[in-house]
């Protein structure tokens, strides 16, 4: 059914409206029209240079783009929290994680009366995401998946209405990407925040997402995950050689889902955390 934008718009968290981006010569996103249901999780899937980043960008303000990025029954701009693939962090850097968030939390500098209210902030979001025992570590010394949780933390000190996340999983183990998919949701439940979150784990999002936006350039599907994790479609995205999703082998199996590779008439079980695009 086709709506238009201002019936639309008042159901939606977000309206990608004949969004376009280019850099030079070269269009990155070409005429997307997609949306963000308001309260649930979207995903953002697409191979490699597909423009999965550059669309959040683009909702974030921070790529000139044609067309429009529309929010809300009200247009009104959402408090937004957001949490990038990857930090660059030097080593060596002798600074603790309590620190890393106050600096990041404050308006006014430390010494002016306001370390202490900062600190019991950045102890309570910390709290929030499972890192408490992280606050006096050096922000250097952390695994992949325990600064993404600090990211998390740091993003949500305005209790966002929107949470924007770029691949928040990628590089971490098994149990750290189990782990934060939990935090996302209690941390859902209690915020409210509608979420939108560029992931490779198709498995991952067959289990958590609730709307899924698949991109390779131009809107190639958008739809709960059951309708668009297809072969068709992922054949279209991904091309007909890098595996599908088998949807009738799709079955909890206590660690993660149960999914298959198609290659060359093969079948195996895939990780725990289930089928993992190859080429992106």
């Amino acid at each position: 059914m086709n709506l238009s934008p201002s019936t639309a718009i008042e159901r939606l968290a977000v309206l990608f409206d004949d969004l376009s981006v280019a850099f030079g010569p070269i269009a990155v996103l070409d005429h997307i029209h997609a949306r963000v249901p308001a309260g649930g999780w979207t995903a953002v899937i697409g191979p490699n240079g597909a423009g999965k980043t550059t669309l959040l960008m683009a909702l974030l303000g921070q790529v000139s783009h044609a067309g429009a990025v529309r929010f809300g029954g009200d247009g009104k701009v959402p408090r937004i929290g957001y949490v990038p693939q990857r930090m660059a962090v030097d080593r060596g850097m002798p600074i603790e994680v309590i620190e890393f968030l106050m600096m990041g939390m404050q308006r006014l500098p430390l010494w002016l009366g306001k370390r202490s209210a900062l600190k019991r902030k950045a102890l309570e979001l910390l709290a929030s995401v499972q890192a408490e025992g992280l606050a006096s570590r050096r922000l250097g010394a952390l695994s992949g998946g325990e600064l993404q949780r600090v990211l998390l933390a740091l993003a949500l000190q305005h209790e966002p209405e929107l949470l924007v996340l770029d691949e928040p999983a990628a590089g971490v183990d098994v149990q750290a990407e189990h782990l934060m998919c939990s935090l996302l949701h209690s941390l859902q439940e209690r915020y409210g925040f509608t979420q939108i979150m560029v992931s490779h784990d198709l498995g991952t999002v067959l289990h958590h997402a609730t709307h899924v936006i698949a991109i390779n350039r131009t809107c190639i599907a958008e739809g709960p995950p059951q309708e668009v994790l297809i072969p068709e479609t992922l054949g279209v995205l991904f091309g007909p050689h890098k595996g599908v999703l088998d949807a009738s082998l799709w079955q909890p199996c206590g660690r993660g889902p149960l999914c298959c590779l198609e290659n060359g008439g093969e079948r195996s079980r895939t990780s725990e955390v289930g089928i993992q695009e190859k080429n992106g």
